[in-house]
């Protein structure tokens, strides 16, 4: 099964140079999914003042849309001489991130792919405020690109967790990684299955109530290789489930924000995927710190997957844009 048929696109109109374009093109060729190209465009001289008319805003933002929509089209055509399905789409709306949404939702998009940039100071990229909010709000997949061109020989990782330990449902490692096979087999490429574990904490959890001063710990001798080797059979239980061998399951005892960057340098890694959840629905628009923390280091491309049951908080009625 491909890994998907439809494809968003974002286009950033302010760079000369656009990743997440030839990174979703790159898939769409491997999968055969269509893909949409997506200005979102404001500008608020063009939304009311006491110099001109409405009818003469409207007329205005009309222009400017059909200049984005033009600069769309340049970008298609190359692409669809190459045979790809490609639509452009120009709309006005804000903030970025809820249009993006509605766009993904209207265009019923199994995917949605948007470009991070590079920070200059840092040897690295960094998210905007824009990407935090999609991560936290898209409920779709969100492919974030990083500068760079695709492997020859693609790595996906899937950073599970078969323990649970994060209050994330079971159900959202199997989304992660029937997507990261299809993934794989798309692009010809190798899929891992990460997990990380932290001894520290569990055995904390089994020290006595403690005193005034803090929790008392009890030395068990060998627990930590207990508690490696039941992580270690989870992990191949559930990675045996999607055909994934041994040497590519990798358990790691540690914080994830620090194990899982480290394996996707080693094995040069061309996306990792994540999920991203809350404690509880209600509050269902933040990611933890921990998973904050991971998704900044990482120098390669990340692949967002929330829940089943996920709905984006983002009202599908666009307000207030005019």
């Amino acid at each position: 099964m491909a890994s998907f048929s439809r494809i968003l696109c974002v286009i950033d109109p302010t760079s000369k140079t656009q990743p997440a374009l030839e990174r979703a093109a790159w898939i769409a060729k491997k999968s055969g999914a269509s893909l949409d190209l997506l200005i979102c465009y404001y500008n608020e001289y063009l939304t009311s003042g006491p110099f001109f008319e409405p009818a003469k805003f409207a007329k205005y933002r009309e222009h400017a849309l059909g200049r984005q929509k033009e600069s769309l089209e340049l970008m298609a055509a190359p692409l669809r001489s190459e045979g790809l399905n490609v639509e452009t789409t120009a709309v006005w709306d804000k903030p970025l991130h809820e249009g993006v949404i509605r766009q993904a939702n209207e265009l019923k998009a199994d995917v949605v792919f948007k470009d991070t940039h590079h920070h200059s100071g840092l040897n690295r990229s960094i998210f905007s405020n824009t990407d935090w909010n999609l991560i936290r709000a898209c409920q779709i997949p969100l492919w974030l690109v990083k500068p760079g061109d695709a492997a020859a020989d693609p790595k996906i990782i899937a950073a599970i967790d078969p323990f649970n330990e994060h209050d994330k449902p079971a159900s959202l490692d199997h989304q992660m990684l029937q997507l990261g096979k299809s993934i794989a087999e798309d692009v010809d490429g190798d899929l891992h299955a990460f997990h990380s574990f932290d001894a520290t904490a569990v055995i904390a959890a089994t020290a006595g109530a403690g005193t005034a001063f803090g929790p008392t710990f009890v030395a068990v001798p060998g627990i930590e290789d207990q508690i490696s080797e039941s992580h270690q059979e989870k992990l191949e239980e559930i990675s045996e489930q999607f055909g994934i061998s041994r040497s590519h399951a990798h358990l790691a005892s540690g914080l994830i924000q620090n194990e899982l960057p480290a394996l996707a340098n080693e094995i040069g890694a061309s996306v990792v995927i994540m999920g991203a959840i809350s404690r509880n629905r209600l509050r269902r628009l933040y990611v933890g710190a921990s998973a904050e923390r991971t998704l900044e280091h990482l120098e390669c491309d990340l692949l967002v997957v929330k829940p089943e049951w996920f709905q984006s908080p983002v009202e599908m009625e666009v307000s207030d844009a005019d």
